[in-house]
């Protein structure tokens, strides 16, 4: 029976191996590290005597892709969020809140209530986002919308630089379009804003890995790829430096990799060679948080930090394109960001409470037109090799919607070739 070897039990890895093994296909997920997950996982802290994610997301409803996923893995249940679509936002500067609702139909009657839309702009404003529609792929996210003005300041910006984990003025058009397509254009009910329940780990990876134990899949951790033997066009077999994995003629292999290691590993493959860092610190508070509406989460306008998210005591911050704070010392980024957050709960700045910062210095490929430019296929020259990650070419940003796609891509191609 010919068997798929994937390379990397992150969210890409672990929806290729779901795929695949839902659809009766013998699978063998190796992972390097001693857990599945990569950037996408919950660890305990002992700092803060809890359980944590190693980074905030926010996910829609209308990320098809990842709701797909969770069904098949049978963990839609994991994620909350409220009934209709709300984004709750705060001007740390002014004080001044607001909440942006979409309204149901395709069309974005919405924005002429201006109880539903950002306060204080104009229905004409928004009608510079029909450009992202028709923006070549050379052009950036202002160069459609513009650099200024209360509408880029508190809707374009906050959204491109979360979606793109790239400056505004530098992210790519082409990947911000589709977001809003896929989510904001379907209407209200695709684009109901969802987090974890208690935890990454729990939502997107655990129920997978038991799925994959019932499917009768091996997953084997502390394991890493050294090489792969090429003949012909094909992989023949897998170095993992005490063993070598022999390639039956009708195995394929998997590479659900970050971009560097998956060039390591195919010579000539053009992958994107820049990136951008994440910060994300987590506050253990003395008594749980309530948000706005009592919603899960909030987005924060003037400060350092863009995102709020809050599970019970623990309040967690997230900033994007964080590569000019990457080198500061944690107790630095803890203070600073504390501060929003005080501002955002109504909290006392001080003391600051105990906190842990987490650092990704190379979380996604820089979403810029000229990086986007080398962004390799599900399929690279070698027949019965396969590309998976964020950073593959979904059409999409490099999100968690984009990992899980590139998984069923992959997954997809290599049904096509079973006889």
């Amino acid at each position: 029976m010919a068997r798929t070897h994937i390379i990397g039990a992150g969210v890409a890895g672990l929806s290729t191996a779901v795929s695949l093994s839902g659809a009766g296909q013998a699978v063998t997920l190796y992972e390097a590290s001693g857990q599945a997950g990569g950037r996408c996982r919950s660890y305990f802290d002992a700092r803060l005597d809890c359980a944590i994610d190693n980074g905030n997301h926010l996910l829609l409803t209308g990320n098809r892709s990842t709701m797909r996923y969770l069904a098949e893995t049978g963990a839609t249940g994991e994620l909350v969020g409220p009934a209709s679509a709300c984004f709750p936002f705060l001007d740390l500067r002014t004080g001044q809140g607001w909440h942006l609702r979409p309204g149901a139909g395709r069309l974005p009657w919405w924005i002429l209530d201006p109880r539903r839309r950002v306060p204080d702009t104009r229905i004409r404003d928004y009608l510079s986002g029909l450009r992202l529609a028709v923006a070549g792929p050379h052009r950036t996210v202002t160069d459609c919308v513009g650099d200024h003005g209360i509408l880029f300041e508190r809707f374009w910006e906050p959204l491109a630089v979360a979606a793109l984990n790239s400056p505004v003025r530098a992210g790519a058009a082409s990947l911000l379009w589709p977001v809003l397509r896929e989510t904001f254009g379907r209407g209200e009910a695709a684009c109901r804003p969802r987090i974890a329940r208690t935890g990454l780990s729990g939502t997107f990876v655990d129920p997978a890995l038991e799925f994959l134990r019932r499917r009768g899949a091996t997953v084997r951790f502390g394991i890493r790829l050294r090489g792969i033997g090429y003949e012909r066009g094909h992989a023949r077999g897998l170095d993992f430096g005490t063993e070598t994995v022999a390639l039956n003629a009708d195995d394929s292999v998997v590479l659900a990799l970050p971009p560097a290691a998956a060039a390591g590993l195919v010579p000539d493959l053009t992958v994107p060679e820049e990136s951008h860092a994440i910060v994300n610190a987590h506050f253990r508070l003395s008594e749980p948080a309530h948000l706005p509406a009592e919603l899960p989460f909030l987005g924060l306008i003037g400060g350092t930090a863009q995102w709020l998210f809050v599970r019970g005591e623990v309040a967690s911050i997230t900033i994007s394109a964080a590569d000019d704070m990457i080198d500061e010392q944690p107790d630095a980024i803890a203070r600073k960001t504390w501060r929003d957050v005080a501002v955002a709960l109504a909290r006392d700045p001080d003391p600051l409470p105990r906190y842990r910062v987490v650092k990704e210095k190379r979380a996604t490929f820089a979403q810029t037109p000229a990086q986007v430019k080398l962004r390799a296929g599900t399929r690279c020259r070698f027949a019965n090799v396969y590309l998976a990650g964020d950073w593959i070419d979904t059409g999409l940003p490099a999100t968690i919607e984009s990992a899980i796609r590139s998984g069923h891509l992959a997954a997809r191609a290599i049904e096509d070739t079973v006889p």
